[in-house]
């Protein structure tokens, strides 16, 4: 499970490098994709980056700038990569820095490793089953290639916290009325609230670091979306469930769209 780990990290610090090539020039070249969601150049060259590191392990990976295979091949696999190269493309484009690698490893239909790199802050976290979730504040000072001072940097989540208001976390580029809803239902029971609104798998990156208590995401999400960052909050101590039924989200189904789901710090 270290060799996957540290294929990983290694894969997604090197992917947000490639990313940040592409941010600091002035030639994004933006495509819209069938679903009108925007491709740039950073999203494929990190795509390609990660290949590189994954595909040399013995698992199939499934990542939204790659082939889509039909569920008919999917549903056999019990372990596979779940990818997500540039998470929050439309963050990218306007350059706020709210945009992450997300790399995963779902086991069973579940996620049992997960990392998230931010390019612009330098910030990596990371998950998995016995192993718990990890911070890395800033991947300058250390040495990629060495998982012995990754370990040596990392930081256990959640991190303590001072008395702070509950505290929700929201889509910065994809709110919608259900959502608001839910904000002025949790308003009702616990009074005032504080409500950050974030891009990419950020906003699950708060909830491991328990800055935050609650992710309500009433809209839609893609798998490569939320697995690394499922992962991450799932392994220091949060609830990842469907919102109508209170089950464990799962992966590798019939239809990659997620369900409704709610992530909670209990």
């Amino acid at each position: 499970m270290n060799t996957l780990l540290h294929t990983m990290l290694r894969a997604a610090k090197y992917a947000g490098d490639e990313i940040l090539n592409v941010y600091h020039t002035d030639n994004f070249d933006i495509e819209l994709k069938n679903d009108q969601s925007p491709l740039t150049l950073a999203d494929k060259k990190a795509h390609l980056k990660i290949v590189e590191f994954l595909e040399k392990t013995d698992f199939p990976i499934l990542s939204e700038e790659g082939k889509h295979l039909p569920y008919e091949e999917r549903k056999h696999w019990t372990k596979y990569w779940l990818v997500d190269p540039l998470d929050g493309t439309k963050e990218f484009i306007k350059r706020n820095g709210e945009f992450t690698v997300n790399i995963a490893l779902i086991n069973h239909n579940k996620p049992v490793l997960g990392v998230i790199f931010v390019p612009v802050t330098k910030e990596l976290y990371f998950g998995g089953e016995e192993l718990g979730s990890f911070k890395i504040e800033n991947t300058e000072n250390i040495d990629i290639e060495s998982l012995e001072s990754i370990l040596g940097a990392a930081q256990k989540m959640p991190f303590p916290q001072n008395k702070r208001p509950f505290t929700a976390v929201g889509s910065r580029s994809h709110s919608s009325p259900e959502t608001e809803a839910v904000f002025e239902t949790l308003k009702l029971k616990h009074g005032a609230i504080n409500i950050i609104s974030k891009g990419s798998s950020l906003k699950f990156c708060l909830l491991a670091e328990g800055k935050a208590d609650i992710y309500p995401r009433l809209g839609p999400t893609m798998e490569w979306d939320t697995a690394a960052g499922h992962a991450i909050a799932l392994f220091s101590g949060v609830s990842v469930v469907r919102y109508e039924t209170n089950e464990p989200l799962t992966y590798n189904k019939a239809q990659l769209l997620n369900p409704y789901f709610l992530a909670e710090r209990r």
